[in-house]
């Protein structure tokens, strides 16, 4: 019923009571019965630590039959099934729900420190409504991984490019150096370097549109689907494909 994914953001959501936040954790591999240990366990990996102190039996008990404890361990009935239903479909049908557990997924790939970073702040911004920031902070951390990418395996191609198309460019040997570069003009040397193809540098170059307008004071309006879109761009073009 639900997905383990879901788990982190689902329980550190305030709204929902202690007994909400157990149904919750019933309802993932909703036909396997738990044990109170395995409840406690589940929650515990998704942060939810406080639950050691609760008594998930005593709370379970007291649901008046959205959860029945059977020879295997605890349940969720008809009733309870709709409840979780009731209390997690709005924020499992929000754009921003789906997209946070991919960009979570991918920070135990990635070796900088610094890209790990902007996509922590990323999540958290997208989690608070911080459109702006978090699309900000998403284009900053795909580059850093474009850079780390380069400069890890096509540093001379592209240093042999850049300087055919502007003979002032003094080859690159650190993402730093890279950074001198536009980041327009860097999309362009990595599609005539074959780096990206031309139809994810035309996807990147919405991005940095779009990354450029949110960045400044203006009056452009960020909305939950469109950043959603642009850190899910992000995700399927540079994220899962360079960390």
């Amino acid at each position: 019923m639900l997905a383990r994914d879901h788990l982190k953001d689902l329980l550190s959501n305030s709204d929902y009571t202690k007994t909400d936040k157990l149904l919750i954790c019933l309802a993932v591999d909703v036909d396997v019965a738990k044990e109170v240990s395995a409840i406690r366990n589940l929650a515990e990996a998704s942060g939810l630590r406080v639950v050691r102190g609760w008594n998930v039996s005593q709370l379970l008990s007291a649901t008046k039959g959205l959860a029945v404890r059977t020879a295997k361990g605890w349940e969720l009935t008809s009733n309870g099934k709709l409840r979780v239903g009731t209390l997690v479909g709005p924020a499992l049908q929000s754009p921003v729900a789906q997209v946070i557990p991919h960009l979570r997924a991918l920070l135990p790939g990635v070796k900088n420190l610094q890209v790990v970073s902007f996509i922590e702040e990323s999540v958290r911004c997208l989690e608070l409504g911080l459109w702006r920031s978090g699309v900000v902070l998403s284009w900053v951390g795909a580059v850093a991984v474009l850079y780390d990418y380069v400069v890890a395996n096509h540093l001379s191609t592209f240093n042999a490019e850049a300087i055919k198309r502007n003979p002032k460019w003094k080859p690159a040997k650190t993402t730093e150096d890279l950074s001198r570069m536009q980041e327009a003009d860097f999309l362009v040397v990595l599609e005539s370097t074959q780096i990206i193809g031309k139809s994810v540098k035309q996807e990147l170059e919405g991005c940095l549109k779009y990354r450029n307008g949110a960045g400044h004071p203006n009056q452009m309006k960020v909305g939950t689907a469109r950043a959603t879109g642009h850190v899910e761009t992000l995700i399927q073009h540079v994220f899962a494909v360079y960390c």
